[in-house]
């Protein structure tokens, strides 16, 4: 998607309604300031306002997306061209999150190794050894929370019995076994636990 052309597109459409970017604005209940930022392609409309924006400009939702007025007859090619972007815009988010769920662990890691080395050979055997080694463990479980977030958050768990598509909530992610990104779930099609192998497509 070109965000600019879509900015010009959003532009030309209020004029052609005779509406301000203020009187816009007040209609979505939202600031001016929104309304420039999408005209100079600086960001783009909510999707939970976007509905209301086309119904106002009088356009649809893929020719919003488009940047421009759809002919019928390129309507069908139109829709496949946007769907294919989308999906391939997701799954470089997704591949993105992936990337940075395993740059923390990895930090995450390497930290907690350096921290129980440095506590095992620079601090005294005693109590502030102990602390300073519970304290490193702590610490390095709080990435590691965010890091399973991030997880859980792109992509899906595939059933190795049936092949469906788990997504978990965030606690039956955490409380289930797992070897790395591989996790031991219910599978709610074919009712039976397996261990889910990590996909990035849902």
């Amino acid at each position: 998607m070109n965000q600019v052309k879509i900015g010009k597109f959003i532009a030309e459409c209020r004029k052609q309604k005779h509406l301000t970017q203020m009187q816009l604005a007040e209609k979505l209940g939202i600031t001016d300031k929104a309304i420039s930022k999408w005209e100079r392609g600086i960001a783009m409309p909510d999707s939970s306002i976007m509905l209301e924006l086309c119904d106002i400009l009088c356009i649809s939702v893929n020719e919003l997306l488009s940047g421009e007025k759809i002919i019928m007859e390129n309507s069908n090619q139109k829709n496949e061209q946007l769907l294919l972007y989308m999906a391939k815009e997701l799954e470089q988010k997704n591949k993105t999150v992936w990337k940075s769920m395993w740059v923390i662990m990895i930090i995450s890691m390497t930290a907690l190794f350096a921290g129980i080395l440095i506590a095992a050979f620079l601090i005294p055997e005693g109590v502030w050894q102990l602390v300073t080694i519970l304290g490193v463990c702590i610490v390095f479980l709080i990435p590691c929370f965010y890091a399973l977030k991030l997880e859980v958050s792109v992509g899906a768990y595939k059933c190795k019995n049936c092949g469906h598509k788990i997504v978990p909530t965030y606690s039956e992610a955490l409380w289930a076994m797992h070897r790395g990104t591989t996790r031991y779930l219910k599978c709610p099609k074919c009712n039976k636990r397996t261990w889910c192998k990590k996909v990035l497509k849902k």
